[in-house]
């Protein structure tokens, strides 16, 4: 099935990355992560910004009220949902500055879980983390090239994760004591690279390709049955929102772009899917 997207802004982002919807935000958040900034749509489109430091990777909504920021080698949080509340910081997570944060998500238990890569790209240098209460990172899979997409299934005993080099997605088991394990290959994009993804709530697992100019949907079998094209080739990250959840809305980057043959680079776009998503999973932290 094919699906249209159109934007719903100018090309506010040089990086659109990392978006998740709130009704305590009143709409979506996403990060244009190379300026550190974080940005915000309201219900009548304007977009807010708000600069949060060097990088941001992620945003996402804490279970108490206010959002956490994955930033360059930190996690910050804000204590209240306001977009401009003060960020306090858990601390330096690594003390290399050749290696950053990246994509992340939260598992149906409320733990965080935040990916890393190499500023230069360099193969294997990055890793899965998860955090504990303290915001202390415990390494889940090592060897990672460029991690991004993490979501899971409805039942919640399944994630979907993209390791960005790797050309796939795979998919883990999951549950509250062990956490995920038994990764093993759920697809094989044929059409730029795997980025940021998200599950809806038939299971179905939509994914953004990098330098593919589309978001695939794959059923949980790992059949393709859904494309939505995009008039921009870097689709970075995929998410639902709206009050029902009906709408797709996707994040795009300019990196590297000519604006002449790529205009609408770094906005953001919404689809119609067909199928509603699922609550942002909260984090605990």
């Amino acid at each position: 099935m094919a699906i249209s997207a159109h934007p719903v802004t100018e090309p506010v982002a040089h990086h659109g990355e990392g978006p998740a919807w709130h009704p305590r935000w009143g709409g979506l958040r996403w990060v244009d992560m190379l300026a550190g900034d974080l940005l915000a749509l309201d219900a009548q489109g304007r977009v807010r910004r708000r600069h949060a430091g060097s990088l941001a990777a992620v945003i996402r909504p804490r279970a108490g009220g206010g959002f956490l920021v994955a930033a360059e080698r930190e996690l910050l949080l804000a204590d209240a949902d306001d977009l401009h509340a003060p960020l306090r910081s858990l601390g330096e997570a690594w003390q290399d500055p050749s290696v950053r944060m990246n994509e992340g998500g939260c598992d149906p238990e409320g733990r965080f879980y935040i990916g890393s890569m190499a500023w230069d790209e360099t193969p294997g240098k990055g890793s899965l983390y998860v955090a504990a209460p303290d915001g202390s990172l415990t390494v889940v899979l090592s060897g990672v090239g460029i991690s991004n997409g993490l979501d899971f299934s409805p039942s919640g005993d399944r994630a979907y994760y993209a390791d960005t080099m790797t050309g796939r997605v795979d998919v883990l088991d999951y549950d509250r004591e062990h956490g995920l394990t038994a990764r093993r290959p759920f697809v094989t994009v044929d059409r730029g690279k795997p980025d940021g993804l998200t599950v809806d709530a038939e299971g179905g697992v939509w994914v953004a390709l990098f330098d593919g100019g589309a978001v695939h949907r794959y059923a949980p079998d790992g059949t393709l049955d859904a494309v939505v094209e995009l008039p921009v080739r870097k689709v970075t990250a995929v998410t639902f929102g709206g009050d029902g959840l009906d709408r797709l809305f996707i994040t795009t980057s300019a990196v590297g772009v000519d604006r002449a043959e790529q205009p609408l680079a770094g906005a953001l776009f919404t689809a119609d899917p067909g199928v509603r998503g699922r609550p942002v999973l909260e984090t605990t932290l």
